[in-house]
Formats: C-alpha cells, structure tokens, sequence
C-alpha cells in the first residue's frame, strides 16, 4: 500500500515538474511511508520525509525513533539525528536540494524552524507546493482504505452505543467519556486482532471526548467534566477526535435528552438539525459539486429562520480534515471513493443540536459508515 502510494506520488512530482519533494505533515509522512508515533515539533525534533522524483526516498527522524522507523517506514534511506550531535536534523538537508530545479513543500505544515533553514539553502523562487498534489491524491480512498472507514465506523458506533448507555441523570460527564473509551478500545482492538497484523499499532482511544450537557451545551468542543447531568437536560456527544481507528478518521455526533424535552423549542430546534442532515444526503451523491451539499444544508437552516451555517461537512481519512470540504467555495466534483462528514446543525443562544455521520460515496449515491437512530423519539432516553 505504501509502496504503491509513494511511486504514484513521485509520478505526479515529475508530471509537475518537481525534482524532489519535502514532507512533515505528520498525515503525511504516514500516507506515503507508514512511519507514526514518532517525537513530534512539539518537542522540538523534526522528522522530514524527502521525496525526490528519480533516486532514494530519505527519512530524517531522531534517533530516539529509530527502532521504530526501522520497524515501520517504507523507504529507501533513514537518517537519523541526536540532539546537540553535528548539525543535527540538518545535516542531510544540503544534499537532498542540491541541484533540484523545484522543490515541493507543504507551506501551511512545515515547521518554522525547517523552513528557516531551507531559506538559507535555496532561493524562494526554487520552491514550490506539494499540498494540492496530496491532496488530489488522498480524496479517492483506496480498497484498504475503504475497510479501514468501515472498521472505523463500527469503532464509532460501539463509542456512541456505550456513551448512549452511560447517560443518566446524577451521573457525572466523564463517566461517559470512561465508558466511550472503554468501549472503542474494545471493539477497536477486536477488529486489529481479527484483520490486521501490525502488532504495534494501538487500539487505545487517545482524544478527551468532546461533549455537552445542560447549559453548556451551545459550548461546541465543551470536554467530559465533573459536572452532574440531570432529567430533562440536553446531552451532545461528539466522537469527530476519538474515532481515530488504525489512524482512520471519522465524524459522528448525536445529541440526546435524558428522560424527556421539557423545553419543547429545543425539539423544534432539533427537528430543523435533522432535517438538514437530511437534505444533504439527498444531494449527495457522484458528479455534483461539494457546495451544491452545503447549499441544500444551509437552505434548510436558513428557511427555518436560523443564521447562516458553518460547513456542512468534510472529507476525512488520515487526517481530522481533508478536502474536499462542504462549504461555500468548493467546486470539487464529488467522486467514488471518497469518505466524507455530513452534519445538520442549528444554534441558538441558549440551545444547540447537531446530528453527523460519516459516509462514503458510492457510484449510485452513498453508503453509511456510521449508523445510531436521530429520530426525535430514539434520543430521548
């Protein structure tokens, strides 16, 4: 798979007239070699992926990982760095843009301090973007990837089954996040024992749960707390960080009450959310553009009397967010094979309720990914 990806990425690199290519977004360094878990910029050590169109692929990580990119990385070359020893990660550097005509990075993820030095090595007019190569290369999922979505979304589905469950009046936030957990770690190291033979990669969900009850529900990225939900209160469950499976991403959400909707506006609320989830779904399908999705969301929202929306949605895979997006502006054309978020959303000032699902795209329309009942009367525990 990685072997695959890398050649018909050195291929695009020499379609563009590109000599070698610079990776450090941590997505995708993964995408073309297979190396994770590796020490990130937030302690200071870069780790480059240099791609040149003809010759070795090099791998430049601290030595500290270098056990793990022997055991993992798909690549011709690994070069390794201890910190204060010679020129550190730099060292390699000189050598791999010398001579190239173009060079290709990803302006928005390299680190500072790498595209400082890179400066001092090649002239600005030398370089140029590799971002919209990956990207074009990363929408349309491949077989495997497809599993990974769906092995994913049974992850999900087991997390909002049990957070379902959890929910209960005088039981604290994080109670739920312990039992969504638990419960995606379960299924996920279920499906890796049954399917995979990567034996290092972890089924450990590693993302505090995103979730709401009461008043501070209209806290969008509100985390688990102590606080106590209680009867009546609206209760949102959000797994768009936690469903991280085999490094698969997805999004899904529900928003439940617990025991009754004393406060009816909030169903009413509720309604118009569903309801423009759905007018999405009936636009999406092949051949249409990624707005034209957004649009038949938005009209929903906005006939209802509510404020113009945020994105309705957006691609997922290796990364929380890929393209394209389903919002105003993007033109992309909607393709098989690609793995998209859908929401339906509304916000007041005093209520918020959002329903999202992940699905892929199908030659006839779109199949699920994930799957938990939205009707009014299904949330209502």
């Amino acid at each position: 798979m990685f072997l695959s990806r890398m050649r018909t990425f050195r291929e695009r690199l020499a379609e563009a007239g590109i000599d070698v290519a610079l990776i450090t977004d941590d997505d995708n360094v993964y995408y073309l070699s297979g190396y994770y878990d590796y020490l990130h910029m937030d302690f200071g050590r870069p780790t480059i992926l240099a791609v040149p169109r003809d010759g070795d692929s090099l791998l430049i990580t601290p030595t500290l990982d270098l056990n793990s990119a022997r055991a993992s990385a798909r690549v011709d070359r690994i070069a390794a760095w201890n910190d204060g020893k010679g020129n550190e990660w730099r060292e390699e550097l000189p050598g791999m843009v010398r001579g190239a005509s173009r060079i290709a990075i990803e302006p928005d993820q390299m680190p500072p301090t790498v595209r400082t030095y890179l400066g001092e090595l090649v002239d600005s007019g030398k370089l140029a973007s590799a971002t919209a190569i990956l990207a074009e290369l990363r929408m349309i999922k491949s077989k495997e990837e497809l599993q990974l979505a769906r092995h994913a979304g049974q992850v999900a589905n087991a997390m909002m089954a049990a957070g379902r469950t959890a929910i209960a009046d005088g039981i604290p936030e994080y109670e739920v996040a312990i039992a969504t957990s638990q419960a995606g770690t379960r299924k996920a190291a279920e499906l890796l024992s049954a399917h995979y033979d990567d034996a290092n990669m972890s089924p450990n969900t590693h993302f505090l749960q995103i979730m709401a009850s009461g008043e501070t529900i209209i806290n969008t990225h509100h985390r688990a707390s102590t606080r106590i939900m209680r009867r009546c209160e609206p209760v949102f469950l959000c797994f768009c960080g936690m469903t991280n499976f085999h490094r698969f991403k997805l999004g899904f959400d529900r928003t439940f009450w617990i025991g009754e909707v004393a406060d009816k506006s909030q169903a009413a609320v509720y309604e118009v959310a569903v309801a423009s989830q759905k007018a999405a779904l009936e636009a999406l399908r092949p051949g249409v553009t990624a707005e034209s999705v957004h649009a038949a969301y938005a009209e929903v929202i906005a006939g209802a009397g509510y404020e113009y929306p945020f994105r309705c949605g957006r691609a997922t895979g290796f990364s929380f967010l890929e393209r394209p997006q389903l919002v105003t502006g993007d033109t992309t054309i909607l393709r098989p094979g690609m793995v998209l978020v859908v929401d339906g959303s509304v916000s007041n000032e005093t209520f918020r309720a959002q329903v999202g699902d992940s699905f892929i795209v199908t030659e006839n329309g779109w199949e699920p990914v994930t799957d938990h009942p939205k009707a009014l009367e299904d949330v209502i525990l």
